[in-house]
């Protein structure tokens, strides 16, 4: 567990800015050392991307298909506060993996499938389902990967540039 103060370190970042990030990505705020390993490990995913320029208006449109697809597999049904956090950091496999959760779908991203219903949680019936009320798995699945394919074609993109600063800086600034 850490501190906003340690995890504003290791990333580089002040306080202020990771307080920011916490505000606008709606993540829950801990007192002390209240914060786990995968809050860092999902806070350094979007500094990470922002680097790479990233808009962090994108990045927030892909966590909010992300929170809500792992709201309809029912991953919210585990009682930790950080439920969407907690696969953050595990051994990647990119390509079943969601980008900023690191939630394992059991599928490819790029697949057509995911297996749906799994509820373990103990919840009173809703009046109507969420496919009657326009809440599809697949039609969110469907978005989230337009979303991540358009950041996977602009981080290639950047990456050239990205090389050349990082070899500029060695041999000038360091």
């Amino acid at each position: 567990m850490q501190t906003l103060a340690q995890i504003a370190k290791a990333l580089n970042r002040s306080n202020v800015e990771v307080a920011g990030l916490q505000s606008r990505f709606d993540l829950p705020v801990f007192p002390g050392a209240g914060y786990p390993a995968p809050y860092l490990a999902f806070l350094r995913t979007v500094v990470q991307l922002r680097a790479l320029n990233v808009s962090e208006e994108k990045l927030r449109e892909l966590w909010n298909l992300e929170k809500k697809l792992l709201q309809l597999l029912h991953v919210d049904s585990t009682g930790s506060p950080t439920w969407f956090l907690d696969s953050c950091g595990a051994a990647p496999n990119p390509n079943r993996r969601l980008l900023l959760s690191n939630y394992e779908l059991g599928v490819d991203i790029e697949g057509g499938g995911v297996q749906l219903g799994l509820d373990f949680a103990e919840a009173p019936p809703e009046l109507f389902t969420g496919e009657v009320m326009g809440e599809d798995a697949l039609r969110i699945l469907n978005d989230y990967r337009h979303h991540y394919a358009a950041i996977r074609i602009h981080v290639k993109r950047e990456l050239p540039m990205t090389r050349e600063m990082i070899t500029w800086a060695k041999s000038r600034m360091i």
